[in-house]
Order: structure tokens, then C-alpha cells, then sequence
């Protein structure tokens, strides 16, 4: 991709092609010199197919996530890593409304999508894929994720920071040469409905060796915290100095639901979109990330 001081990253879009457009204007009012997405471009929201043209006149670079995977390949089911009987239901149920409305053109311009890119940040080479460098649809949570586990992961991989988004929740972690947490970075708790105005942001020095994880979270629906917003994570690097902050992006959420409602989506989903607490995706939740929302 090149070389920059600031970035903005965008997890899944999910169909909300209205949060999208609000995304990048609010990123290029903060002067991120280049965007990227890190795919899941369809599900759960209305009309897939309002969300390329956005991309592509932006020249907005896209890693391909699971979802963008199985359109592209014209498979059965999203692959999206549930077990749940119920987060499958509704999986499925979104995963068909998006293929039927996602245009052959589109699908063929996934196919096209790469499984990850590189960029440089400052003094650090950073990793942007979906899931995790090894897999496309890992969960990699904040509560049960060791540190030496993203440590070997980002290492392993050649790149001084990792991002991802499948999780849909975001959250950042550092850590030393020796593999052991660096504080500084924002943690996902920082950014519930009771959080005070300073959005929720922090800095660390990398040592040589040492490293960091980002989750930028979703733009396709809110973050499981009782807000409307949704987020994205701008980064800036200087030398090894890496900050991020996790950026709430407001937009009219009470058209995107009137627009989930007419294409017959379920109550459910629009429901999230309206309070922002998740109804639906609850069971693969660690304990303690499930305790932060409301069912």
C-alpha cells in the first residue's frame, strides 16, 4: 500500500452503506491519509450493493473477510465461524438476503480481493487482515486472547502490528521485546454508553520487538455498548511510536432500520441497529465480553 503517518481502519461494513459514507468523511476530516477496510462488505444490513461504489470511488484499499469469501465462491452458508444453533439461524438468514441481493459484478470483484496487505506506519510494518493472519474467520477476543499467543501470531507474520475485525468488538493491546503487555493503548471498556467525552485513545513506544494487536471493531453495527454509533480506529505512527484511537461514527440509524424493515430483515437486527445492544451472535461471546451488554 505505501508509507504513512495516519490511517484510517474500517472493520466490517456489513451493508451499512450509511455509516460507510459518514466513516469517510469524518476519517478525511481527521486527516488519515489513507483508508482501509478489512472486509465482511455485506451482511446483516440492507441493500449489499450500495456499499461498492463507495469503496471504489474512494479508492479505499479492502482485505477480503469471510463473508466477501463465500459471495465470491458462491458457497452455502457465510462462513462464519458460529456453532450456536440460534447465531446460526440468523446467520444463514442474513447470509441468503445478502447473496440474493449482491450483484454478480460484485461478487466477481471480491473474488479479486486479497487476504491481507501491508503497509508502513511511521517506523512500523503493519498487517491488516480479517480475522487473524492464519485464519479468515478467527476470533481473537480481547478477554481470552494471551499475549504471547498475538506476539508469536504478529512475529511470525513479519509485521510489528497486527489488525483485524472479526470479532466485531474493538480493542488494542502492545507488548514488549519479550512478549509481555505494554500499557498505553485503548482498551474496549473505555468506550461504553456512561464514557466521558475524550474518545477513547492511547499511545505506546514498541521496543525492537515488541509489538501490537488492533481490533478496529465494525461500522456495520454498534459495538454490543448501548450506543448508536459504531466505530473505527485511526492510527498514527512515529517511528516506533504507535497511537490509536477508536473513533464513534454517528449516522441516521433510524433510516438504516426503516430500510432493514422494508426489505424484511429481522426485527432483531434492526433492533440492535436502534439501541445499540446486540440481540443475535451472543453465544460465541466470552463471558466477560457478553457481561458488557445487555442480553
Amino acid at each position: 500500500m505505501g508509507d504513512f503517518r495516519r490511517v484510517a481502519v474500517f472493520g466490517g461494513v456489513y451493508s451499512n452503506h450509511l455509516a460507510l459514507r459518514a466513516a469517510v468523511d469524518d476519517a478525511r476530516s481527521r486527516g488519515a491519509e489513507a483508508l482501509i477496510c478489512l472486509g465482511d462488505l455485506g451482511a446483516f444490513g440492507p441493500h449489499p450493493d450500495r456499499v461498492f461504489p463507495l469503496l471504489r470511488d474512494e479508492g479505499i484499499p479492502v482485505v477480503r473477510g469471510n463473508y466477501d469469501d463465500s459471495l465470491a465462491r458462491g458457497l452455502d452458508d457465510c462462513q462464519c465461524g458460529y456453532t450456536d444453533p440460534r447465531d446460526n439461524h440468523f446467520a444463514h438468514l442474513s447470509y441468503r438476503y445478502t447473496f440474493e441481493n449482491t450483484s454478480p459484478r460484485n461478487r466477481r470483484w471480491m473474488a479479486g480481493l486479497p487476504r491481507s496487505l501491508r503497509f508502513r506506519l511511521g517506523g512500523l510494518e503493519v498487517l491488516a487482515c480479517h480475522g487473524s493472519p492464519r485464519q479468515m474467520n478467527e476470533f481473537l477476543w480481547e478477554t481470552t486472547t494471551p499475549t504471547h499467543f498475538l506476539t508469536r501470531l504478529v512475529r511470525e507474520h513479519g509485521a510489528d502490528v497486527g489488525l483485524g475485525t472479526h470479532t466485531g468488538l474493538h480493542w488494542s493491546r502492545g507488548w514488549d521485546g519479550d512478549g509481555e503487555g505494554l500499557a498505553g493503548l485503548p482498551a474496549a471498556d473505555a468506550s461504553g454508553p456512561a464514557a466521558p467525552p475524550p474518545l477513547p485513545s492511547g499511545s505506546v513506544g514498541l521496543p525492537p520487538g515488541g509489538g501490537a494487536w488492533v481490533n478496529a471493531g465494525a461500522l456495520g453495527r454498534p459495538a454490543n455498548d448501548g450506543r448508536t454509533e459504531v466505530w473505527y480506529a485511526l492510527l498514527e505512527g512515529r517511528g516506533r511510536e504507535l497511537d490509536v484511537t477508536f473513533v464513534p461514527v454517528a449516522y441516521d440509524h433510524a433510516r438504516l432500520a426503516d430500510e432493514m424493515r422494508a426489505e424484511g430483515l429481522p426485527e432483531e437486527f434492526v433492533e440492535t441497529i436502534l439501541t445499540g445492544w446486540w440481540t443475535t451472535c451472543l453465544e460465541i461471546l466470552p463471558g466477560k465480553e457478553r457481561a458488557r451488554g445487555r442480553f
